[in-house]
């Protein structure tokens, strides 16, 4: 990389480096940084947080009700939360009725509560002895997605807004 020329003089000597490899691996690099940086935001699955524990614990002055949806192993609940509406659609078999679900929630998106709206909280009540797979949470989020609830914001149980009490 380093060339040396020694000349007539023992002390002089004339460094050159050769910075065209450095420059081909900074492009190299660069290019490299760009594509990932594209690929990291397109493959993303953009959750954000609800339910009345998220923004200010204690504060529920807000007079719109919201759309919950509780995946336990055994059924799914789905709440209104102003007016503890609560609808449980069972399992058949072995999988959810996924079907039943699209069919509630587009009911609940035709009401006049939810017409203009776009955001749903989805949680999952799943322990070791009785898990809710992860397939069976994405499944749900993408059911709203189809019916129109766009905004899909993923919380904890106990942070949803309307949760049945059993």
């Amino acid at each position: 990389m380093a060339h040396i020329e020694t000349g007539d003089n023992k002390n002089s000597r004339n460094v050159d480096l050769n910075i065209i490899p450095f420059i081909d691996l900074m492009s190299c690099l660069t290019a490299f940084l760009l594509v990932t940086a594209v690929w990291v935001n397109i493959s993303q699955l953009s959750s954000s947080p609800k339910g009345k524990a998220r923004d200010c614990p204690g504060c529920n002055d807000d007079p719109d009700p919201k759309l919950s949806v509780l995946v336990e192993p055994d059924q799914i609940w789905i709440g209104v939360s102003r007016v503890n509406e609560f609808e449980k659609i069972p399992k058949v078999g072995n999988d959810y009725d996924w079907a039943k679900l699209e069919a509630t929630l587009k009911q609940q998106k035709a009401s006049a509560y939810f017409l203009d709206k776009h955001d749903i909280e989805i949680a999952a009540n799943s322990s070791p002895s009785a898990p809710v797979s992860y397939q069976s949470l994405i499944a749900a989020m993408d059911v709203a997605v189809k019916v129109g609830f766009v905004d899909v914001g993923l919380t904890e149980p106990n942070s949803l807004s309307a949760r049945p009490t059993l």
